[in-house]
């Protein structure tokens, strides 16, 4: 399984769904990769704190071999690492990739992630973590995919360009890649009590978008567990929202969750409407 966190707007909680989704999954015993796409380095700090800053190689090397006519090029093997946590390994970024962005676009070199990722049967999931825009690096992980998250934060900013995303996916898939489908947009940072989240989530759910049911909420326990460089099944495994980073991989891996918050939010909202 590969799969996709993307959505073009920033700030929504990619790279902490990123880690703690595969955080989840290696700490069940899956061996479980993170491929950090986005130069901006969040996920990789996230998942090796103090260690991302001398880690090398990284896929600045990879894709600026991608742009070589080396005979030696190295296998995508080459360029992962492990992480503190057991089973869970990384293709750490680089803010170096943000110069060869233009360049491997130009040389159309998009193909190239998923010849490499096709190399990697031993992981039970791949995890693909993007930059906040439609670009060569966001392109290549759709193409590689066969998944894509969508994670919502409840603005009506963010539902505006819900549609959009949904559009340029459709895209991918018929363009370049037949197989990848849009398996769910989770609700982050979620506030059960206030109504315009509830009325969002209401009006997508109406829409027939493919929301999760499980939801993530809001807490400084997040901002404590990227502090450290723990995912927070590690820092704060009891915590309410590690129950519910669990709940949607148990969702992602077809299983009930166990919070159905955002269920819960829709049929609140759907009964306080006036008939």
């Amino acid at each position: 399984m590969r799969r996709v966190i993307f959505n073009q707007k920033g700030g929504v909680g990619k790279s902490t769904i990123s880690c703690n989704l595969a955080a989840i999954s290696a700490a069940r015993g899956k061996r479980t990769l993170v491929v950090d796409l986005d130069p901006q380095s969040n996920t990789t700090r996230y998942l090796l704190g103090s260690l991302s800053e001398q880690v090398q190689p990284t896929l600045a090397e990879f894709f600026n071999e991608m742009l070589s006519f080396k005979f030696n090029r190295r296998e995508v093997r080459d360029f992962i690492h492990s992480t503190p946590f057991p089973k869970l390994d990384l293709l750490p970024a680089h803010r170096e990739m943000d110069f060869l962005h233009d360049k491997l676009g130009a040389r159309y070199k998009i193909f190239k992630l998923r010849e490499a990722l096709d190399q990697l049967n031993e992981y039970y999931e791949i995890i693909i973590d993007t930059p906040p825009a439609m670009n060569f690096y966001t392109r290549s992980a759709l193409i590689s995919a066969s998944t894509v998250l969508i994670p919502f934060d409840c603005d009506d900013f963010s539902r505006r360009a819900l549609y959009q995303l949904m559009g340029d996916i459709e895209e991918i898939r018929e363009d370049h890649n037949p197989n990848l489908r849009v398996e769910g947009i989770v609700v982050n940072q979620y506030q059960p009590r206030a109504r315009l989240p509830q009325r969002l989530v209401a009006e997508l759910s109406e829409e027939g978008l493919p929301l999760m049911r499980s939801c993530l909420t809001s807490s400084v326990k997040i901002r404590e567990s990227h502090d450290q460089a723990q995912p927070m099944v590690h820092l704060f495994p009891k915590h309410k929202v590690t129950g519910q980073f669990e709940s949607l991989w148990d969702e992602l891996n077809g299983k009930a969750p166990a919070v159905d918050a955002v269920g819960e939010a829709v049929s609140y909202v759907a009964a306080a409407e006036p008939a």
